[in-house]
């Protein structure tokens, strides 16, 4: 009898266990979908914000001095800049460096207010020029389908050239640079005495860049820069155990942090970018940076990049608010989530 109504309570506290996990696993996921079509609601609902680094406000800088000074800044393009340095995960999900580094230094170069033109990635111009070539599109087509309309014609001359070139490549990765570490333990000697533990770790790695500047016309390479930037992880820990009566106390937390890696490539190619476009623009150095803009022009670059107006809009448009993290999120803005409200 007593073992029944052992066996009974056992049963009671399995059940009760099972249907607390399922209402908690219901709550995250569920193989039915919901009445938002969805089986489960996405976590976080951290914003869009931009991605700056320590220089990226001094690139803003130089398109301020640029416009200020009226330079005639060159046209730029940027060409391959490669993961040199062979890296890859052990377990075999990729390399551990960005491959978009040319991607990073167009932003920068925006940033920095450069005109640029497109030499990455031509494939769509190029097809466009083969159909324009073949007579195949128009900019203005017929409101009938089977009527001809007129074709875009191709002029001599209407693509504009670089006046420079960027290349280069990630050439350091270099891990363990230098680590340090403490461990230390005290407690009683008895069994159910105090005892605890605390450690720490300091880990030291850095990554390598190095890019050129190079005159399209001559080939002629007219600057060269090369720049590391090292990257610092960390990670503490403590734990404490304990014995009172019949019960046993075990307690761990920790804390641990690694320097964003892809990020430190981002700040290595933005100072060579600063100092390869403050030499072209005959910028003098930081001093030179604008604390405020006495002719009340509109800005169009910021940490978040760069854009030519297409139209005459530039007092009405969306350049000042570009960084604001709150912008077009359903969440934050609220003139978004008002039209929200009114819609759904």
């Amino acid at each position: 009898m007593f073992l029944n109504a052992f066996l009974a309570r056992k049963s009671t506290r399995i059940v009760a266990l099972s249907s607390a996990a399922a209402m908690l696993l219901s709550a995250c996921a569920s193989p039915v979908a919901g009445p938002s079509g969805l089986y489960a609601q996405p976590t976080g609902n951290a914003p869009v914000t931009a991605n700056p680094t320590p220089y990226s406000a001094a690139l803003v800088c130089l398109a301020e001095y640029a416009r200020k000074n009226n330079v005639n800044a060159p046209r730029i393009a940027v060409g391959r800049i490669a993961d040199y340095t062979g890296k890859e995960e052990s377990d075999g999900s990729g390399r551990k460096i960005t491959q978009g580094a040319s991607l990073m230094a167009m932003s920068a170069l925006a940033k920095a207010g450069v005109p640029l033109v497109e030499r990455f990635d031509t494939s769509v111009s190029e097809l466009e020029l083969k159909y324009a070539n073949n007579k195949l599109i128009s900019d203005n087509p017929s409101a009938q389908a089977d009527m001809p309309a007129e074709y875009r014609r191709i002029l001599a001359g209407q693509v504009p050239g670089s006046d420079f070139y960027i290349a280069g490549g990630i050439t350091e990765l270099n891990f363990n640079i230098r680590s340090s570490g403490l461990d230390a333990g005290a407690g009683g000697l008895g069994t159910k005495d105090l005892k605890g533990g605390l450690s720490g770790r300091v880990f030291i790695m850095n990554v390598g860049l190095d890019l050129r500047l190079v005159n399209t016309r001559t080939l002629e390479v007219v600057d060269v820069i090369s720049y590391q930037k090292q990257i610092v992880a960390h990670e503490v820990s403590a734990n404490f155990f304990k014995i009172s009566g019949n019960t046993a106390f075990d307690l761990s937390a920790g804390d641990g942090a690694l320097e964003p890696l892809q990020l430190g490539v981002r700040s290595v190619i933005e100072r060579a970018t600063v100092e390869m476009v403050a030499n072209l623009y005959g910028m003098p150095g930081p001093q030179a940076c604008m604390t405020d803009d006495p002719f009340g022009h509109a800005v169009t670059t910021g940490a978040t990049g760069a854009f030519v107006p297409a139209y005459n809009n530039l007092e009405t448009n969306n350049a000042a608010t570009r960084q604001d993290p709150a912008r077009w999120n359903d969440g934050r803005d609220p003139d978004v989530a008002h039209s929200r409200r009114d819609r759904y």
